[in-house]
């Protein structure tokens, strides 16, 4: 059982504690936790039998806790990152990984030096509907792959308040892409390689503090051209479809996919729900105890970060730019 604390208490955090909090065999299992304003954590934490520490410099200090998951902001990360794996602990971040390409691989070099398992947050790398697209290309089943249409949107910006983290253009650029967007890279990347360049046009059309509406027109390093929005101020999708010479798969929602061939007759599966958030944990815990390697490779963490780092640049130059 891998003894974790939660760093950062609000929703989000509580929703990953809450996923495996209950069940052992997951194999975490969250016995301290820390927050910004502890009082707001007090009743929670002892509901979930979580001792509470006064900041992160004592969760790391605390040698019953054998690995950290953050739930911070952004630009927290690298930092959070760095300064557990100098103190011998497991780390899982939260997504975004950081907010550049350099500190990421800052981050991932602490973790490698202390000889820690680093795992990062995209859940969505755990449906069975997206291990059955894997299988599908790996098979040849689409031909060859021409393009590639993402979009995950959502309203939760409406809730950004002035003094919110996520109301703030520093730690939410480009609008949606920290809290959703960014998901959506991850999986284009999982299922289809590296990015090669971006065109980002990323404006606010309603919300008074952040980017609304964020698009992208991107091109993938082994040729497909990509079209990605992200929206954070609309009703909720997840949509990713592939586009190949024989066929297209288009993932709607998280547990359906649709599947067009040229010749013959297409179909539509459903796969049962997924606990992604036990998921990933119970595979970081794993990974910890020397079993199977976090299923998102440190080089494809560092990437999306570089992507997500030059679309920022892009939306500001207008400019087509190339992902290092």
């Amino acid at each position: 059982m891998l003894d974790a604390a939660i760093v950062g208490m609000g929703r989000w955090g509580q929703v990953l504690v809450n996923s495996v909090q209950s069940t052992p065999e997951a194999g975490i299992r969250f016995v301290a936790g820390t927050t910004r304003t502890l009082s707001k954590a007090e009743a929670y934490a002892k509901e979930k039998g979580i001792r509470l520490l006064p900041d992160y410099d004592a969760v790391i200090a605390d040698p019953a806790v054998k690995a950290v998951v953050l739930s911070t902001p952004h630009s927290q990360h690298a930092e959070q990152v760095i300064a557990a794996a100098r103190a011998g602990k497991h780390v899982f971040v939260e997504k975004p990984f950081t907010l550049s390409k350099a500190s990421a691989e800052a981050a991932v070099k602490a973790c490698r030096d202390a000889g820690v398992v680093m795992a990062l947050g995209h859940n969505r790398r755990f449906l069975p509907a997206v291990a059955e697209i894997k299988r599908m290309l790996a098979a040849g089943e689409l031909g060859t792959l021409l393009h590639v249409e993402g979009q995950m949107s959502g309203p939760g910006a409406a809730g950004y308040k002035a003094g919110m983290w996520r109301a703030d253009r520093e730690e939410s650029p480009l609008g949606g892409m920290g809290g959703m967007g960014i998901h959506m890279i991850d999986m284009i990347i999982n299922l289809c390689g590296p990015f090669a360049q971006v065109t980002v046009d990323s404006r606010a059309q309603v919300h008074p503090a952040i980017d609304d509406t964020t698009a992208m027109l991107g091109r993938l390093k082994a040729g497909p051209s990509v079209l990605f929005a992200t929206i954070a101020l609309a009703p909720r999708v997840w949509r990713v479809a592939l586009h190949g010479t024989k066929a297209i798969v288009e993932m709607d929602g998280q547990e359906r996919l649709r599947f067009t061939p040229l010749e013959g007759e297409g179909w539509v599966r459903d796969f049962p729900p997924t606990d992604i958030e036990r998921a990933e944990l119970s595979a970081f815990a794993a990974a910890a105890a020397g079993g199977p390697a976090y299923l998102l490779p440190v080089e494809e963490a560092i990437h999306g970060v570089s992507v997500f780092e030059t679309m920022i640049a892009s939306a500001k130059s207008g400019s087509t730019l190339a992902v290092p």
